[in-house]
């Protein structure tokens, strides 16, 4: 029989997964509070990663609507010490602007990462397709730019 703290969960999951059940039940009013406290973690990795994942459900749902813009600047300051938090904010502000056909840069998309590539490929934008079918970092997003371009084109 296995010691018992070998089969106990790792601190850092337990508060992990009870971040993200918080995360998901926060009110608009005390989200970014809460997102702080989140980032405040000793556990800095695991903080961002829930904090991020949080961010995509969120950006996921508010990257089309006019409450993206205040709630993406609420969520940069509060994460403002977090790089890969910024980034991915910045990356879900260049995918809103592809999918809302908004003024982009081809070479902001081409040094996006893989993630953004591949969502942008998946989408519908003519013009990001074309970029990424002949530029995308991957074989795999480069492909998936093309069959997005063949599709158009029937």
């Amino acid at each position: 029989m296995p010691p018992e703290d070998i089969t106990r969960e790792p601190a850092e999951h337990a508060r992990f997964a009870a971040y993200l059940a918080e995360l998901e039940q926060v009110t608009d009013a005390d989200e970014i509070e809460l997102v702080g406290g989140v980032l405040a973690d000793p556990d800095r990795v695991m903080a961002q990663a829930a904090v991020v994942r949080h961010v995509d459900r969120r950006a996921a749902r508010l990257c089309l609507e006019p409450a993206w813009e205040e709630w993406a600047a609420a969520m940069a300051r509060a994460g403002v010490r977090h790089p890969f938090l910024i980034r991915r904010l910045r990356e879900w502000s260049l995918f809103r602007a592809i999918t809302l056909r908004l003024p982009w840069r081809r070479g902001e998309l081409l040094a996006s990462s893989d993630w953004l590539q591949l969502k942008a490929a998946a989408g519908s934008d003519t013009e990001a397709l074309g970029v990424l079918a002949d530029s995308g970092r991957t074989k795999r997003i480069r492909n998936t730019a093309r069959t997005g371009l063949t599709q158009q084109d029937r």
